[in-house]
């Protein structure tokens, strides 16, 4: 599916928001995929876990999948079902992503990553040093949005359904437009702290 159908399904869905929003990254954007809307709906949630599935897993061996939560843990978990594979997410505590809930990475396990969107990649990377610190092998990342048009490389095996570039400026480097317009954090960063 090219990039337009895909952006059509977020408009269509409410996914796709304009406005001034504060990212999970801590930059700032007049743009917003809310993947949470359009992974509301079963059709679209299966859609999208098995163009990750088709874009990586014919290559991979998956011994688990993981998550970063909250945002990746819907789509993490399709993707897990389908390739009937244990399916995991690491949350943060104390400001520190980490497993809990008793879940565990077996020594050499393999895993896949799986996200919703990306823009710097911040939450992956700590996803992928929980994985490294339990001795398990990260075998590929699949994500839905990647916003820096492929310009964040977060491992070797990374692949992104949708991939463009979105401006995002860091905090004193606004644009007075942007300034203009009241904030919007809409993200679950802040529910995780």
């Amino acid at each position: 599916m090219n990039i337009d159908k895909y952006i059509e399904i977020f408009k269509k869905t409410g996914a796709l928001l304009e406005g001034h929003f504060v990212l999970t990254s801590g930059r700032h954007s007049s743009s917003y995929f809310q993947c949470a809307k359009v992974l509301q709906y079963p059709q679209y949630l299966s859609q999208f876990s098995k163009e990750i599935i088709k874009e990586l897993s014919t290559e991979l061996e998956v011994d688990k999948v993981i998550s970063p939560a909250v945002g990746g843990i819907v789509l993490g978990t399709e993707v897990g079902r389908l390739l009937n594979k244990p399916t995991i997410f690491a949350e943060r505590m104390n400001g520190q992503m980490s497993l809990r809930r008793g879940f565990k990475i077996d020594k050499n396990e393999k895993i896949l990553v799986v996200e919703d969107v990306i823009t710097t990649g911040g939450s992956v990377k700590e996803v992928i040093d929980v994985v490294h610190k339990n001795h398990g092998q990260v075998v590929g990342v699949g994500i839905i949005v990647d916003r820096s048009n492929g310009q964040v490389k977060i491992h070797e095996k990374q692949k992104s359904l949708v991939s463009l570039k979105v401006e995002s400026f860091s905090e004193d480097d606004i644009p007075d437009s942007l300034k203009s317009i009241p904030i919007q954090k809409p993200g679950s960063r802040s529910l995780l702290k």
